[in-house]
């Protein structure tokens, strides 16, 4: 099999040759909620960052004090209080998406 050849055509996706095989828009598919269920559980954490980060940076620039670690500590304790608030949600949103990973296989095998 010529790997250009294959890539162009989609084979690489075969799984057993003649059995069974993965449409492109199966891929796209899973992809595609892989990448929101990561956009849902990293959001909130970069985001309240960048929160912090941004008045940190407004306090530094109003009072010229330039500390490395006073823009880094603020930082991480938000991100250890979010993660004890939202983690466990976080945690239910990845094991949905396996589970429905691992129910949808079936589904792709056809």
């Amino acid at each position: 099999m010529d790997i250009d050849n294959a890539v162009f055509n989609l084979e690489f996706l075969t799984l057993i040759p003649g059995s069974y095989s993965l449409n492109a828009s199966d891929v796209i598919s899973v992809t595609q909620d892989a990448l929101m269920v990561a956009v849902y559980v990293a959001g909130p954490l970069l985001l309240s960052i960048l929160v912090v980060g941004l008045v940190i940076g407004l306090i530094q620039a109003a009072t010229s004090i330039q500390e490395m670690t006073l823009s880094f500590i603020p930082k991480l304790i938000v991100l250890v209080v979010l993660v004890f608030l939202i983690g466990n949600w976080q945690i239910s949103v990845f094991v949905d998406h396996f589970q429905n990973l691992l129910q949808d296989i079936p589904l792709y095998l056809q």
